[in-house]
């Protein structure tokens, strides 16, 4: 069964009401060997010629997700991968999207179904029975990525957990990328795969005698007359529509986002402690997602993103009106072309077609990180951390004309 499917929409009643979710998950059913988390078979041959480069990258700076589902969700295990494969062997380098095999693995991590209790809980969540160590999607903890049609190759939906099977806890992880071609290993590389369960909604949810959640859930119904405790467990995007998992919510209900934010941000006095208020949900003052060099720098999340009431602002579109390099760099960089017209930066691409996170690295990563695992690629690759700048890493000489930061000349 290992190419069959199967698609599935799910009911979900929750707080009195009932709604028809239009959201797909599509398991794929895997051979056992990948369910149980196990990496794909190795290539008969591990030498790595010089003919290929490949460079990974995640979609998010970092993916956020509950470490218990027993009461709520608001976000599942869904990690997405993404790699760009280049054939340096002719004059000019040529994007690779066809002919190939990229093979991920995360080293130290090959199971999750033992570190959280979301596949006991997926039926009620939504609505199907996921096989354990399966996401969403059908993308496991090792396998091989697909053309996205857009230059690179993806995972999407991982379902990996910061915690590695020591059970050490890490939220930059290492997966590796391989690219073979006919068996033989021609290009690797190292791609941090960021998750985190830190979410603190206890700093303020700490009702004594009950579980974060119920005190989430019972505060819920008492302001909004839902009936969400009785429900458990509950998923929050259920109600309030989440572009990050495709759910419509109900009409006239706030989007998860805009409810999120504006319901918290006139309370965020309680946890002024901790200094950076963004990091009472995202996700957390350990984690400290943003790592790249704008923090370095001094640049905060307010800096890009505004207050609280800004992206609760309910004409803001969710995961979609977001800041871009462009708004403070191209007056710095007037002859270059940054984000694509109607992209974010992390679905962008740049120079010959490269996308921009495959040499700057991803939002809230960008290089140079200041943690040394988000590093480790350009360093492998280059020498040295930060924005990708050799051109020898692609090219097989050094180009004789200027280097373009766009896609075409």
């Amino acid at each position: 069964m290992a190419d069959k499917k199967k698609a599935v929409q799910w009911m979900m009643i929750a707080g009195g009401c009932s709604w028809m979710l239009l959201v797909t998950v599509l398991i794929a059913l895997q051979p056992d060997s990948t369910v149980k988390g196990a990496p794909p078979p190795k290539a008969a041959v591990t030498s790595v010629t010089n003919q290929y480069v490949v460079l990974g990258y995640n979609d998010l700076g970092m993916h956020c997700m509950n470490q218990d589902f027993s009461e709520m969700c608001i976000l599942p295990p869904f990690n997405t991968l993404r790699a760009q494969v280049i054939d340096r062997s002719g004059e000019d380098p040529r994007i690779v999207t066809s002919g190939v095999s990229v093979r991920y693995s995360i080293p130290g991590n090959t199971v999750s179904s033992n570190k959280t209790n979301f596949w006991t809980y997926s039926k009620p969540l939504f609505g199907v029975n996921i096989p354990a160590n399966v996401g969403l999607t059908g993308s496991t903890l090792a396998g091989f990525m697909k053309p996205t049609g857009n230059n690179d190759w993806a995972a999407i939906g991982i379902p990996v957990t910061p915690l590695d099977d020591k059970k050490q806890l890490n939220a930059f992880q290492l997966s590796k990328i391989d690219v073979l071609v006919n068996k033989l290993q021609v290009a690797t590389t190292s791609a941090v795969i960021p998750v985190s369960w830190e979410i603190n909604c206890n700093l303020c949810h700490n009702t004594k005698g009950i579980s974060v959640a119920t005190d989430i859930l019972r505060k819920h119904d008492k302001m909004h007359n839902t009936k969400l405790e009785a429900s458990k467990p509950v998923l929050c995007a259920g109600c309030h529509a989440d572009p990050a998992l495709g759910t419509p919510g109900v009409k006239g209900v706030k989007s998860m986002s805009h409810a999120m934010h504006g319901s918290h941000s006139s309370r965020m006095a309680a946890v002024a402690g901790i200094g950076n208020t963004c990091y009472a949900c995202h996700p957390g003052t350990a984690t400290n997602c943003q790592r790249d060099v704008h923090f370095s720098k001094g640049i905060g999340c307010v800096s890009c993103h505004g207050d609280m009431s800004a992206v609760a602002n309910p004409i803001r579109r969710p995961w979609v009106d977001e800041p871009t390099c462009g708004s403070c760099h191209q007056k710095r960089k007037p002859g270059f072309k940054f984000e694509e017209p109607g992209k974010l930066f992390k679905d962008s691409r740049g120079h010959g077609g490269v996308h921009c996170s495959a040499c700057h690295g991803p939002q809230h990563a960008t290089g140079p990180a200041t943690t040394a695992a988000d590093n480790v690629q350009a360093v492998q690759h280059q020498g040295h951390a930060g924005t990708i700048t050799k051109c020898t890493v692609c090219h097989k000489k050094q180009p004789d004309e200027p280097f373009f930061h766009k896609i075409d000349d």
